[in-house]
């Protein structure tokens, strides 16, 4: 007789999505608006230094793109855990956002690597081809690091669940693209100080969807 040895281990997240409505895009810039006002010096903060890390990259043109793609999903990572501090009503500090180097840099790194092969390889397809291959790249990247982080999910698997969440709600995204779109030229505006206040709110907008099409499931 097999004798079953409890607690029983919950099955392993298959990363199965769901489709919502176009209307979840509002509530998803509610939310990260929320998420910012919770802490908003702490977010600008964050903001600043990540401002930084990328224009010091900026200085090597030819290393800047490599250690972006590197640095991408370690860092978006450390943003949604952010994120989910400031959901679970425990104290913000500017150190989270290098939380993801330190639990889970192994397979964040391997998304960088897929991310940097990719791009590099797209330089060598012509211009619709390439246009195709990033957005693709992005359907991918979207929630990759929030699956791999949350739900332990493998890069490779992180990635294809976040591909095909986003191609089942591409109508929704695209909205929530062009939303973004007009943020971000009314933030450039004073002199691009609006992006200390905007790139806490997508953040945290990308945590909200996450937790939308995902963990509502």
């Amino acid at each position: 007789m097999v004798h079953e040895t409890f607690p029983i281990p919950a099955p392993m997240f298959n990363g199965a999505s769901r489709r919502v409505d176009v209307g979840n895009v509002f509530d998803w810039f509610r939310q990260g608006w929320a998420i910012f006002l919770a802490k908003p010096g702490v977010w600008m903060a964050m903001t600043i230094i990540l401002l930084v890390i990328l224009s010091g990259l900026a200085i090597i043109p030819w290393f800047a793109e490599l250690a972006a793609c590197l640095l991408t999903p370690l860092l978006a990572a450390g943003l949604l855990l952010a994120c989910r501090k400031v959901e679970r009503n425990e104290t913000l500090e500017i150190s989270d956002l290098f939380a993801a180097f330190q639990s889970h840099s192994g397979g964040l790194v391997m998304l960088g690597v897929f991310y940097m092969l990719v791009m590099l390889g797209g330089g060598l397809l012509g211009t619709l081809p390439s246009l195709l291959l990033c957005m693709l790249i992005a359907l991918s990247i979207w929630f990759a690091s929030a699956l791999l982080v949350f739900n332990r999910l493998p890069p490779v698997d992180a990635l294809k669940a976040s591909c095909h969440a986003c191609l089942k709600n591409f109508l929704v995204f695209l909205v929530y693209g062009l939303i973004s779109l007009v943020l971000c030229f009314f933030a450039a505006l004073p002199i691009g100080l609006g992006f200390l206040v905007l790139g806490p709110v997508l953040a945290g907008s990308v945590y909200a969807s996450y937790r939308d099409i995902f963990i509502a499931v």
